[in-house]
This record gives structure tokens, C-alpha cells and sequence, in this order.
């Protein structure tokens, strides 16, 4: 069953109520429970009007006083102006202590006798240390939804910026790997007229793919893997028998959900890198997984003169790959590059994590 979920002014109308109700039992039901002396009715009208104060210092700092000069980095103006409201405060009290004769009434409840001096109870410290508790907690709950509104402001934002930036990201990534495609396909035209059409049923199967499963933020690992491995066979078509290529998928495949094109600029890289019509060249692809881990390891020959570099930005798709990396999967992978192994090659390693 789905916990309910209650909108938010609600939950802070219960919370006001309940605070205001705890105060009144401290001010009034507290009291007379807590002794048996009957206090004068007069003393219950005092402490009505004092809760009434209360409850409009409290609101005066939170809406008008602190938005207005806390927030606005008047602190000494905010400050002397509190000063005044609680000098006010105890002024109106004594005034109406004085006015109802209060002292005298009081001091006759607690002292049948007539013995000692009658006093003012504006005046004592539990009513200027209610007066500071009150402004402290309105001023803590403002403050506290004010960074609390500023929070979800500056994530709203920067979810709206993520999702833009991966948008244009995802747009630059796809006309760079089909301006590469339709090159390869073009020059498969002036050799084998079937061999070309056999490319382009491959690749309207992969511009289905990035139609319409690239729109989303995820895919299956399945569809990924799919994808990459019809542009290895699309690329197999026009490389001669110097070029070896291998791909090794993992077995057996967990399905998992992954970020659309995110493997396929490292394959690219490599193709576009790594083959030459000289010498002989492989590039090895392998794709294991552990657990809900994802490792990808890509090795091509290495030829100087075509060297890539990762860090230094060449080839859009792997640079704007990082950055979505960065974006999609903020310390939840590593990226290693070895631009010369021991065996001669241009070596990355993804390792990503899925869960």
C-alpha cells in the first residue's frame, strides 16, 4: 500500500498549530495545574493578550523582518530593531499590568498576609526568555525554508542544465557518427552495389536505434550492444583482410539499463584510429560484466600519425562522451587510457557501474 502523502502547506499548518498549542499549555493550563493558588481572572486576560504578542512578533520576524533585513545583510538594523519590538513589548505589559493593578492582585493570591512588596510581571525573566525563544525559533524556521527553497531552486536548475547540456551532447554525438557512416557507404557505392545495400539495412537498423531509444535517458545494455555490434559489422565491410577485428560480448549478459551511445564513440575511435591499408591492424573489443559492473576494453594498433589523445579533446565524439560520463555517471566510473602498451596499442578502459 502506497504511504499518502499530504501537500506540504498542510504539514506546515500542523506544525504552527501545534507549537502554538504548546505554548498556550505552558502559559496558561501549565501554570495552573502546576500550583494551587487561584491566580485573578485578571492575570488569565494579561497572559491572553501576552500570547496574542507572541504569536505577532513571531510572524512580524518571519514574514517582514527577516526577508526584509536579515536576508538582505542588514544584521545591525535587524538586530536594533528586535531590541525595540521586545523594549515595546515590555512596555505595553507593564502598562497593562499597571492598568488592571495586577501586582497588587497577584502579590494578595500569593501572599494572603499582606507581608512584602507587590511587583510587576512584565518584567521577569521568564516572559523576556519567552520573547527571545520565539523570535529564535521563527527566525531558525525561515531561514531554514528560505535555504531550503534556495536547495530545491539550484536542483531544479541544475537538473534543467544536466538535461540540456546531455540533449545537445546526445545531437552532436549522432551527426558525427553518421557523417563518418554515410561516408563509408558512399565509398562502398563506387565498389559493390550489394554490399552497399546490405549497409544501408544496417544502418537504417541503427538510425531506428537512435530514432527513437536515444530519447529516453536509458536503454537496455542488450539494444546497446546490438547497436555496437552492427556498426563493428558495417565498418567489417569496407576494411580489406589486413584489418582483424574480434568481439567479445559478455557471457552470460545481465540486462541491465545503461545511457543511450555511451559505448560507441570508444568502438569509433578505434576504427577510426587503429586500421590502416598499409600494415596490418587489430582492434579487440571486449565487453564483460561483474556484477553490476560493466568493463569495456578497447585495443587497437597503434600508427603514429594517427594517434588520438582523449585528454586533448581530438574527435568529438569521445570528448562530449566524457562530459556525458561526467554527467550521467558522476563517480560511478573510471576511464583509463594508455596512448602506448607494452604491445604497441592504444588501450581504454571503461568501467562503469549499473546499479
Amino acid at each position: 500500500m502506497a504511504t499518502p502523502r499530504f501537500p506540504r502547506r498542510y504539514v506546515t499548518l500542523l506544525s504552527h498549530v501545534l507549537g502554538w498549542g504548546l505554548l498556550g499549555y505552558l502559559l496558561f493550563f501549565f501554570q495552573s495545574f502546576s500550583n494551587e493558588i487561584r491566580m485573578p481572572t485578571l492575570f488569565w486576560v494579561r497572559q491572553s493578550i501576552f500570547f496574542s504578542m507572541m504569536v505577532g512578533i513571531f510572524y512580524l520576524n518571519s514574514q517582514i523582518l527577516v526577508p526584509k533585513l536579515l536576508l538582505q545583510d542588514q544584521t545591525s538594523r535587524y538586530l536594533t530593531t528586535l531590541l525595540g519590538v521586545i523594549l515595546c513589548i515590555l512596555l505595553i505589559l507593564w502598562g497593562i499590568e499597571t492598568s488592571l493593578n495586577l501586582p497588587i492582585l497577584i502579590h494578595r493570591a500569593f501572599h494572603p498576609d499582606g507581608k512584602g512588596q507587590p511587583k510587576f510581571y512584565g518584567w521577569i525573566q521568564p516572559n523576556v526568555f519567552t520573547m527571545l525563544l520565539v523570535l529564535g525559533i521563527s527566525t531558525s524556521l525561515t531561514l531554514l525554508q528560505k535555504w531550503q527553497t534556495d536547495t530545491n531552486l539550484r536542483l531544479a536548475l541544475e537538473q534543467a542544465k544536466t538535461t540540456s547540456e546531455l540533449s545537445f551532447l546526445r545531437a552532436q554525438i549522432n551527426p558525427h557518427f553518421f557523417f563518418n557512416t554515410l561516408n563509408n557507404i558512399y565509398a562502398l557505392t563506387l565498389l559493390d552495389v550489394e554490399t552497399a545495400r546490405e549497409a544501408l539495412h544496417r544502418l537504417s537498423r541503427m538510425m531506428r536505434y537512435v530514432l527513437y531509444d536515444t530519447q529516453t535517458s536509458t536503454t537496455l545494455l542488450s539494444k546497446e550492444l546490438a547497436f555496437v555490434n552492427d556498426y563493428i559489422q558495417l565498418m567489417q565491410l569496407r576494411l580489406t583482410d589486413k584489418v582483424t577485428v574480434t568481439l567479445t560480448p559478455p557471457n552470460p549478459l545481465n540486462d541491465r539499463p545503461i545511457a543511450p551511445m555511451i559505448l560507441l564513440p570508444f568502438v569509433e575511435n578505434a576504427f577510426k584510429h587503429g586500421v590502416s591499408a598499409l600494415h596490418p591492424s587489430q582492434i579487440h573489443i571486449a565487453i564483460q560484466q561483474q556484477q553490476n559492473q560493466l568493463l569495456l576494453n578497447v585495443r587497437n594498433t597503434l600508427f603514429l600519425d594517427k594517434t588520438p589523445s582523449l585528454e586533448a579533446g581530438n574527435g568529438i565524439g569521445l570528448t562530449n562522451t566524457r562530459r556525458r560520463l561526467d554527467l550521467l555517471y558522476p563517480g560511478q566510473y573510471a576511464l583509463q587510457i594508455n596512448e602506448h602498451t607494452a604491445d604497441g596499442e592504444y588501450q581504454v578502459k571503461l568501467t562503469l557501474d549499473l546499479s
